[in-house]
């Protein structure tokens, strides 16, 4: 048992069940991003907004995020981990329902301000907890809980491609789920020890730090993956649907896919990165990045670009942890070079889904992916910048200072 374990009078078994009760919460936190993604064409088609117009409404749930995300820090601290996570988790699943409501552009805008607020806050508060009880078994646990987020996200996304190929109104089936996941969400907060650090391992370190120059060539492989991701998971959907003319349930199911190759790579990134090293690893995802871009785009029926766009998963799932890594050992303040990278990938999960939405006002979306194929190429040529990671951080865990998106 660790120091810490034993200063809080928190035992072994205790953190053993902590771990699992956390690794619950991240699988509902992405139930609900899954559940929302493949509801996007019926939430565009209910608020009667355009592709450029949804882009647009899809870069406030970032906006939200980043300016409700400092605040988590204070909520932890004031009410207590558990009971802040309760709370921020309960608030996060609720707000599923408020897009499928929002009739006009400006509704929407505004329902996915507070979606993306309420998704920052509790992401913040759970990975909080996640490296705490890390810290406190000496192991490490923080890829197999982003696995279970990834996990979630396919349960999430397989549910709501069942409710669009049965035509369900997206109003009831996210009232539905957002009910599900809450009362799921409060049974896995109640097997979670009440974890606090003493006021010194409390102190927020700063979000939002300026890259010193090292890190940045690593934030910008970071930023090729992150709008990848963002781009395929947000407008899948809606490519299959308006590009290639297939029907909702087949759509939604093109999110599915990649949220199940993003959730196995996940799930399987520490073996692959332990034997093939973060370079090689990186190398070797950018390449199917790419190849799975260009399949997308060359897609002359669905099932093609349903497989593209889950290489694309396969290929981006565990790049950013290693950018992470890499930061941590590319100059002599580790957590300003992290903090500077989870700052260029997080700018990146920002403006993907409105660049992808612009791109394809002014051209089309075929040519937006076009675009997410060309960044998949860059992760190939600038694989050699993890180089620095080394043997000792090819693990797929992200510190915490590095834990800012709200994905996952």
């Amino acid at each position: 048992m660790s120091s810490e374990s034993s200063r809080s009078g928190v035992g072994l078994p205790q953190l053993r069940r902590a771990r699992f009760a956390v690794a619950a919460v991240f699988c509902v936190h992405g139930a609900v991003t899954g559940s929302f993604a493949t509801r996007i064409p019926w939430i565009q088609d209910h608020a009667g907004v355009s592709a450029g117009q949804l882009g647009l409404a899809l870069a406030f749930p970032a906006l939200g995020a980043s300016v409700a995300m400092p605040l988590a820090g204070a909520v932890s601290h004031r009410f207590g981990a558990r009971t802040a996570l309760r709370g921020l988790l309960t608030l996060w699943a609720l707000s599923l329902v408020l897009p499928a409501f929002a009739p006009t552009l400006l509704t929407l805008c505004a329902a996915l301000f507070v979606f993306g607020a309420t998704a920052g806050m509790s992401d913040v508060a759970m990975n909080a907890l996640g490296v705490e009880i890390e810290n406190r078994l000496d192991r490490s646990i923080m890829s197999g809980l982003h696995g279970m987020w990834s996990a979630g996200a396919l349960i999430g996304s397989a549910g709501g491609t069942l409710a669009a190929h049965l035509g369900s109104d997206a109003r009831l089936h996210h009232t539905l789920a957002a009910l599900t996941l809450t009362a799921l969400g409060l049974i896995a907060c109640r097997r979670m020890p009440d974890l606090r650090g003493s006021e010194e391992e409390e102190a927020a370190p700063p979000r939002f730090a300026l890259p010193p120059k090292s890190a940045l060539v690593i934030g910008a492989v970071g930023f090729c993956a992150v709008f990848a991701e963002g781009a395929s998971l947000d407008w899948s959907a809606v490519y299959l649907r308006d590009v290639l003319d297939t029907s909702p349930g087949l759509a939604a199911a093109s999110t599915t896919a990649f949220a199940l190759a993003m959730a196995v790579a996940r799930l399987v990134g520490d073996r692959i990165v332990d034997r093939y090293g973060p370079v090689r690893t990186v190398r070797v995802g950018g390449v199917l990045a790419t190849i799975g871009g260009l399949l997308v785009v060359a897609a002359p029926h669905p099932p093609v670009a349903m497989c593209g766009f889950a290489l694309i998963g396969f290929g981006v799932a565990v790049v950013v942890p290693l950018a992470f890594a890499a930061a941590g050992r590319s100059g002599p303040n580790p957590s300003q070079a992290i903090a500077g990278v989870a700052t260029i990938t997080y700018t990146s999960g920002l403006i993907a889904p409105s660049a992808i939405g612009a791109v394809a006002d002014a051209t089309s979306l075929v040519a937006s992916f076009g675009l997410v194929t060309a960044l998949a190429l860059g992760l190939v040529l600038g694989a050699g910048v993890l180089r620095s990671a080394g043997r000792e951080s090819v693990k797929v865990g992200p510190p915490a200072q590095a834990v800012h998106d709200p994905r996952h």
